[in-house]
């Protein structure tokens, strides 16, 4: 729940600081970038974190070296915070982060029917993890729409 969260709270701070004069998040699409930057930065930070092992146990059993995958995701979601934030490649970085979340999903699949934890807190139910996914792929599809 964290990432949604941050998302929400980035969201609205950025359109707060459009509204005040900050002219770079005067529309909803920048407003949005930077949230989901910021939510990228976050979950990427786990990647390597205290969280690190509990991602590792998420990754189902069919992926190989679940060690790399999970330094492998981090990385990419950085270049995801990144590349969403610049005008050339924000269409495309939005593509392929939602590929990201589809390719990942398994991993939340797994943490959910297990009832494992992130940093000592249970991970969401599969639904709620379903409809959280969601967002997540709404958000960052949007934010490269208009690109």
């Amino acid at each position: 729940m964290v990432p949604f969260y941050v998302l929400v709270v980035s969201f609205t701070l950025f359109r707060v600081l459009g509204l005040f004069g900050w002219s770079y998040f005067d529309g909803w699409q920048t407003s949005l970038q930077g949230a989901v930057a910021v939510m990228l930065l976050v979950t990427a930070s786990a990647h390597w974190g205290k969280s690190r092992q509990d991602l590792i146990r998420m990754v189902p059993p069919a992926f190989p070296r679940p060690n790399w995958l999970i330094t492998a995701t981090g990385w990419l979601e950085i270049a995801g915070a990144i590349g969403i934030l610049l005008p050339a490649t924000s269409r495309v970085a939005s593509i392929c982060l939602a590929m990201l979340l589809i390719a990942m999903f398994p991993a939340n699949v797994k943490a959910a029917r297990e009832r494992l934890t992130i940093g000592g807190r249970p991970t969401p139910k599969l639904l709620a993890r379903t409809l959280l996914q969601l967002v997540f792929l709404a958000a960052v599809l949007l934010a490269g729409s208009a690109s």
